[in-house]
């Protein structure tokens, strides 16, 4: 629960196997890719069951790891840190057998929220894959940073832009994918076009906002009748709580079927295969530590 251990196992052969398994995800040099992995799970395999995830309800929870195992080559994902910071996923998968990181917020856990530690655990892994040349994909639904002054006090901001920064100097193919909620502060964060990412895709129930249309009207129309604020919220969601409007601006590159995600993520990653992007010499990073 530190977040110093990877992964946890019973016994020291299934460590050796666990051992294994990641380095099977990595390759020999940064200049390469991780050998193809022997898979028969069709690029196109529909993926219908994802979509049928995500509850009616906006402030309904689900697990985002079937997400990720409805993408994922023969449903396997390696997951790292899991019992450390639970409200966000990370781990290993394959599309197309090549190596694949993914950064996923978790509705289960806190909401999905930003807190300190989900923040240094998904910078951690970030890092760690455009170390090793794995491409990244991030699985976007969180209604924001978890709020409360303790988390100001311990420096919730500082922390939050450790992931900005591992964001923002990863160089690999990076693709993003909104699944519902993308609100304020942490729609920057989790891999936005302003953070440099090279496609950002949408499902349709994908919601970018500042803030839900519960909170907008709890601050801008605290003086209205009850009346008055449903109509607000149900303007707010027919204007602003959609991914069509992001599209239209050039923050989503696409919405697309839930079913189609595992093909639509694989053509992103092909297209991406031979970015090559070098940052500017300097004599170090001023990483917010």
């Amino acid at each position: 629960q530190s977040g110093v251990a990877h992964l946890v196992v019973a016994d020291r052969q299934t460590a050796f196997t666990e051992v294994e398994h990641v380095l099977s995800f990595l390759p020999d040099n940064v200049n390469e890719i991780a050998t193809p992995t022997l898979t028969t799970d069709s690029i196109d395999r529909l993926t219908p069951e994802a979509g049928a995830l995500i509850p009616e309800t906006p402030t309904g929870a689900y697990d985002v790891k079937a997400v990720i195992r409805s993408i994922a080559d023969d449903g396997y994902l390696l997951e790292l840190r899991e019992r450390w910071a639970p409200n966000i996923v990370t781990g290993l998968i394959t599309i197309g057998a090549q190596s694949v990181g993914v950064v996923a917020n978790q509705p289960m856990n806190l909401a999905g929220t930003l807190d300190i530690p989900a923040s240094q655990k998904a910078a951690r892994f970030v890092a760690f894959c455009d170390a090793f040349n794995i491409p990244i994909l991030t699985l976007v639904d969180t209604p924001g940073f978890y709020p409360g002054k303790d988390l100001e006090w311990r420096g919730m901001i500082r922390h939050g832009a450790q992931l900005v920064f591992a964001y923002g100097r990863a160089t690999v193919p990076r693709v993003c994918v909104i699944l519902r909620k993308s609100y304020g502060g942490a729609y920057i964060v989790m891999d936005s076009k302003e953070m440099g990412n090279d496609i950002c895709l949408a499902w349709p129930t994908a919601e970018l906002a500042v803030m839900g249309a519960g909170q907008a009207a709890a601050i801008l129309q605290r003086r209205a009748t009850p009346e008055e604020r449903q109509e607000f919220e149900r303007d707010y969601v027919e204007r602003l709580l959609n991914p069509y409007v992001a599209a239209e601006r050039g923050y989503v590159d696409s919405v697309i079927d839930p079913a189609e995600s595992r093909r639509e993520i694989a053509a992103a990653l092909a297209m991406l295969s031979d970015k090559r992007e070098k940052l500017q010499q300097r004599k170090h990073d001023n990483t917010p530590l």
